[in-house]
């Protein structure tokens, strides 16, 4: 574009308006400024471009440069032992910048890990990390990371999502966080099974209740960690998946082997005994998004009946019994009362929603004429199909199938209200019908402790059946949701899971359950866990964990199959070798004084006192307690900035990005739409978190627009009569 001089008669008077001289101006100037934005905005574009993976995040300081996030590589090793596995997770922090950085990462573990280690390697340098209080913990990592040491912080923020904070990681230098565990390995109708997460899915946060003088309780946030539990998410079509994982797992499994199989991801199955099996992914390393199932059997006629295991930890001896007991024969069926709640909220979108409506409806199909049934559907309202319970007949049915065909996903996940509406029970006293709830949902929140306290309060009679959905299911929420409801928990990962799975599931529901249990020890002075033993379903197995101090004698396991007594006795002299069992037994009673705080059996500070004790004791990782390693030789150079960043996670397999984060349009990380529609701030979890999190947006979307006013102005000046030639 060319500037000529306008004719004479066109040419302003000396004395010209200033508004004239403006426009004069800002002509003269426009290619100047235009150049200057798409200088600026090509440095953007260097630094991260689309698809290619890489994250700009800004350091502490205003004036800070934005720099790319550390790379993450892991790698998991499983060994299972008979009935527990132990777990080695190796993280791999790779620095791409010429700055000291620091990370930190969210990622999941399976709810009942019993997490026990640390490590820390820097170079030719190895850290072993010490179990401490958490508050302790987090003020040695603060004065290492202020110091210049290496340091790496561990810190769970549920039961099945921790925290890893890696300090001065060096300019082009890579560090490797290694974390432990122990789990036992579930069994259900004859199948074993062993569940690794690899992302953990973007969760919806309730915002506080209004303050009001009528409100119990308003104004307490039910999230008040939300910033803690909220990590930068990718968005698939802008970046390539982050944090590639591989995987070996060696089977030692206690018996004659008959299938190893995974649902969720091709493998490779190599034999190397009669009993066991070493096992990795055939693709090599996959993205993490999504969770990795495994699972095996006997070979026919193989398996065993009675598992019972024992392992000694300096005086002690730890027991671990797995009981299936025979299944009830010819026993009539009792009418039953079901109400199905499904989730359509916005994280169900796109494959979760399908799974979840081929569940339900399959579920409308195996009702009886006898039974009665009812429908809720929520996001961030909620529907109740009719106003109380109604028979399984055909034209209900219908109207029902009808209402489920036509569920789209959208909105926030507001589950406590369609959780109480499910748990009212109008006839409490009843026992001729069998009260049965059918949970459809992915569960991804928040507020845990809200949905555990509301079924601890109204459970009554109900039984509280979890189905998850989609790739990567809250395994803490369904678990620990089922335990209080004495339900079960199955889980449903793609939709050619439904049928098998849901006919596993119903057939439970269908069949009379084993009551009244009961176990007893012939010796004085043993711990046992559960205290309580649930009601059993068809196939499912009696797990208990004891301590047994220096006794051994017997145990005796009682209950009824229908109206008929049943009774094991078992010698547990006769146990076999166990590893891991003491970490086993120790995770669940720590999970049973949470379960007696939340219930009110024992009292906020006995349960925190237990639980530390618990934990110290056998270096467990809680809600009170953390894993710090800490390098003693200082390595930051002093008056060197540190820059902090939090690294992105990839969005789970089926996930909808739109449909949870909206249409922002930027190449960046987000945090959920419905995240921040729901969000208040909170002073607490902004106090708690300890770190300065990263501001992960980059300049462009500010110059874009600038770029785009100023070519306008630019347009209008040089299209007025005699300016441009």
């Amino acid at each position: 574009m060319v500037l000529t001089p306008a004719p004479a008669a066109a040419r302003p008077e000396p004395c010209a308006p200033p508004a004239a001289l403006l426009h004069r101006a800002l002509a003269l100037c426009a290619p100047l400024l235009l150049g200057l934005v798409a200088w600026l905005g090509s440095l953007d574009g260097a630094a991260a471009a689309p698809g290619s993976g890489a994250l700009l995040l800004r350091g502490k300081l205003p004036q800070s440069a934005p720099v790319e996030a550390p790379r993450l590589k892991t790698d998991i090793a499983v060994a299972v032992s008979g009935p527990t596995a132990r777990a080695t997770i190796t993280q791999l922090f790779r620095n791409t910048t010429d700055q000291w950085v620091e990370g930190t990462y969210v990622y999941p573990l399976p709810e009942d890990a019993a997490v026990d280690a640390m490590t820390l390697v820097v170079g030719d340098r190895v850290i072993v990390a010490d179990i401490r209080a958490r508050a302790a913990a987090r003020q040695a990592y603060e004065a290492a990371r202020e110091a210049g040491h290496a340091a790496a912080l561990t810190e769970q923020e549920r039961p099945n999502l921790f925290t890893n904070s890696v300090a001065n990681i060096g300019p082009g230098e890579t560090v490797l966080v290694q974390i432990a565990y122990q789990q036992p390995v579930r069994l259900s109708g004859g199948t074993h099974a062993l569940r690794i997460p690899l992302v953990v899915a973007p969760r919806y946060n309730p915002a506080p209740a209004p303050v009001t003088p009528a409100a119990e309780g308003a104004g307490a946030d039910p999230v008040p960690d939300r910033a803690r539990i909220t990590p930068p998410v990718l968005d698939p079509a802008e970046h390539a998946p982050a944090n590639p994982v591989t995987l070996t797992v060696t089977l030692q499994a206690g018996f004659p082997l008959g299938s190893v199989q995974s649902a969720t991801h091709p493998i490779r199955v190599e034999e190397t005994g009669p009993e066991s099996r070493r096992v990795t992914l055939a693709d090599g390393p996959v993205p993490a998004d999504r969770d990795i199932e495994l699972t095996w059997t006997a070979a026919p006629a193989r398996a065993p009946a009675i598992g019972l295991f024992r392992e000694r930890v300096g005086t002690d001896e730890y027991l671990l019994a797995v009981v299936t007991p025979p299944e009830g024969q010819n026993l009539a069926r009792r009418p039953r009362d079901v109400t199905f709640v499904i989730d359509n909220s916005g994280s169900m979108a796109g494959a979760s929603m399908r799974q979840a409506k081929a569940s339900l409806l399959m579920a409308l199909d195996r009702l009886a004429p006898a039974d009665r049934f009812n429908v809720i559907r929520f996001d961030n309202t909620m529907d109740q199909l009719f106003p109380e319970a109604v028979p399984a007949d055909e034209r209900h049915l219908a109207v029902a199938r009808s209402f489920v065909a036509a569920l789209e996903a959208r909105g926030g996940t507001e589950m406590l209200a369609p959780l109480t509406a499910a748990l009212a029970d109008p006839t409490p006293e009843r026992t001729d019908r069998v009260r049965q709830i059918v949970f459809l949902t992915d569960g991804a929140i928040g507020n845990e402790e809200q949905i555990f306290s509301a079924i601890a309060a109204g459970r009554g009679r109900s039984r509280l059946f979890m189905i998850g959905i989609g790739s990567a299911p809250n395994a803490h929420l369904m678990t620990y949701a089922a335990e209080l409801g004495r339900g079960s928990y199955t889980a449903i990962g793609t939709i050619d899971q439904v049928a098998e799975r849901m006919r596993e599931l119903l057939t439970k529901l269908e069949s009379p359950v084993v009551t009244d249990l009961t176990a007893s020890f012939s010796e004085p002075g043993v711990e046992a866990t559960p205290r309580l033993l649930p009601d059993l379903y068809r196939g499912e197995p009696v797990v208990l964990a004891a301590r047994l101090g220096r006794s051994a004698g017997t145990l005796t396991l009682r209950g009824r199959i229908g109206d008929r007594p049943w009774e094991q006795v078992l010698r547990l002299a006769q146990a076999e070798e166990g590893q891991g069992i003491s970490k086993v037994w120790a995770r669940a009673k720590i999970g049973e004084a949470e379960t007696a705080r939340l219930t009110g059996r024992l009292s906020a500070e006995a349960a925190d006192a237990v639980i530390l004790s618990l934990a110290l004791e056998h270096r467990l990782m809680t809600r009170l307690t953390s894993l710090v390693a800490v390098d003693v030789t200082p390595r930051r150079p002093t008056g060197t900035p540190l820059t902090a960043a939090d690294l992105p996670l990839t969005l789970p397999a089926g996930w909808d990005f739109e449909a949870v984060f909206g249409r922002s349009g930027a190449a960046q990380p987000a945090q959920p739409a419905r995240e921040r529609r729901a969000q208040v701030p909170s002073p607490l979890a902004t106090a708690a978190s300890g770190i300065a999190l990263p501001q992960t947006a980059s300049d462009a979307p500010l110059l874009l627009w600038l770029g785009l006013s100023l070519l306008a102005a630019s347009a209008l000046i040089l299209r007025r009569p005699g300016r441009v030639a």
